[in-house]
């Protein structure tokens, strides 16, 4: 790619609650934003009021620099970085117009999901499916949930990709006066990081619907620590300090905060919910429903690892297995 020059547009592709807190992150530079939702009565709204009315409404959007619209490809078309942040499922159909893209755009992933007709993470999606090179990707990355970004609570992101130069470029657009960044150059082990910790997350929530305790959920986490390390020496491995925020930190809050859309998931099922009601009470995502089949598939796909925790998880969520029995076999698995 060309020398990197100063951003003066992006573009934001999503209207969730995650997508419009990166939308808020962004409204402190001075730039261009284009921002894409799919919602037609949703861009009115924003036009009109300010707001978005579906998610995080409470955020008031800059209008003197956000202009939303329904049109995906003019948004993409002259941005300099463009922000992915629908959930991967809804990735092919999002951009199913597109064969290829500008050869020096910088793509950011803030999706914490793979595509589950490729069992792949977003990034190879990109490279394989659309031509964006891997030195034009990087990956955000939490500890970070949408809401405190809302408020302006003290957040910390990870920027992590292949070439530090990009890495530090978009650090410096999202780093703001409550945002603070990190780099990091492993991009896969952030990557599949972000799709694993909502599996655990959803493990965490069917505990707590159960009615475990915190000993048994701080047991649990630290176990799936463990499985996630077998999991990535065997996919990629890298010399890595999983201890970092990008890796323990995002695990942490995902798994511990109310906020958490895959822990509430996994409560409600515990709490005795069905898969389907439990969707519908929540109205919101869940990337760990996808993730799980993804992730269990590609296990046994290769050199599988032992990963009692996603089998689990996938057991509850596709098999319809009882989500007590699958606690007690973790009882007795976990140390």
């Amino acid at each position: 790619m060309k020398a990197l020059q100063k951003i003066e547009k992006v573009a934001v592709i999503g209207g969730g609650s995650w997508a419009t807190a990166i939308v808020k992150i962004l409204s402190e530079k001075d730039i261009m934003i284009n921002w894409w939702l799919r919602d037609a009565e949703s861009v009115q709204y924003i036009k009109q009021h300010g707001s978005n009315p579906r998610y995080l409404s409470h955020i008031r959007i800059d209008q003197t620099k956000v202009f939303a619209s329904t049109d995906i490809k003019a948004c993409i078309a002259d941005a300099d970085v463009v922000f992915l942040a629908v959930p991967a499922a809804f990735i092919l159909d999002s951009l199913k117009g597109f064969t290829s893209f500008a050869p020096d755009q910088v793509w950011v992933s803030a999706v914490k999901g793979m595509i589950p007709e490729y069992n792949t993470l977003v990034t190879d999606f990109l490279v394989e499916h659309k031509g964006v090179p891997l030195t034009n990707q990087v990956i955000l990355a939490g500890p970070c949930h949408a809401e405190e970004v809302a408020i302006e609570k003290r957040s910390y992101l990870t920027i992590a990709g292949v070439n530090e130069d990009v890495n530090k470029w978009v650090a410096e657009l999202v780093e703001n006066r409550f945002v603070k960044t990190s780099t990091l150059t492993d991009l896969y082990g952030v990557e599949y990081c972000a799709v694993m910790k909502n599996i655990v997350a959803i493990a965490c929530g069917l505990a707590r619907g159960l009615n475990y305790g915190d000993n048994f959920q701080a047991v649990l986490v630290a176990n799936a620590m463990q499985e996630i390390t077998r999991f990535l020496e065997c996919q990629y491995n890298a010399v890595r300090d999983l201890n970092a925020s990008a890796y323990l930190g995002d695990l942490l809050v995902t798994a511990y905060s109310p906020y958490s859309r895959n822990r509430n998931l996994g409560n409600l099922m515990g709490r005795g919910y069905s898969l389907k009601a439990a969707q519908m009470e929540m109205n919101m995502i869940a990337e760990g429903y996808y993730a799980v089949k993804c992730i269990h598939e590609l296990n046994l796909s290769g050199k599988a690892v032992d990963m009692p925790i996603t089998k689990a998880v996938y057991h509850v969520l596709y098999d319809r297995i009882s989500p007590m029995v699958e606690m007690r076999i973790l009882e007795d698995w976990m140390v």
